[in-house]
């Protein structure tokens, strides 16, 4: 049994262990960390997730970012623990995270990955999406989480100001 809740305070270095494990050295070097730089990750949808023994067994962070004058959320990073690989908790938490962001109102999610793992949860290429170099453009893709909320959205992915 799997049990997913609000990532807490408590919860961070735990998660930290985790993207260290699941991701190659200097992933925090990468471009999208930039725009995460002494921005909180939203409470509300980034997701914990652990086991029966209480284990953690995987982790999803969303960050508010500006592309251009429009607000957005980026999703990642997502991980789960590789005694859970292939059970279907990444996509879960994704789903989940999802949900979460549009019953708070967002409109739109944006990350940088692999299309053909992400179309399946809604993401698509981003066209006129500029992340911060270096960034392959192929692989920055975006998730309307209102119907057209992507139309006429473009400019360069800067942090994030209230």
């Amino acid at each position: 049994m799997i049990e997913v809740k609000p990532e807490t305070a408590n919860d961070w270095w735990e998660v930290e262990a985790l993207f260290d494990l699941c991701f190659a050295p200097g992933r925090e070097a990468l471009s999208s960390y930039r725009l995460r730089d002494d921005v909180d990750p939203v409470k509300e949808f980034s997701l914990v997730a652990r086991d029966e023994l209480g284990i953690l067994a995987g982790a999803i962070r969303f960050w508010p970012v500006h592309v251009g004058d429009h607000d957005s959320l980026l999703l990642g990073p997502v991980a789960v623990h590789p005694t859970h690989q292939g059970e279907g908790l990444g996509g879960f938490l994704i789903q989940e995270g999802l949900e979460a962001a549009a019953n708070h109102g967002w409109k739109r999610v944006m990350l940088v990955g692999d299309a053909p793992y992400y179309n399946r949860f809604g993401f698509e290429r981003l066209t006129g999406v500029e992340m911060p170099p270096p960034t392959n453009p192929d692989r920055v893709l975006g998730n309307a989480l209102q119907q057209g909320a992507w139309e006429g959205v473009e400019g360069i992915v800067t942090r994030w100001s209230a």
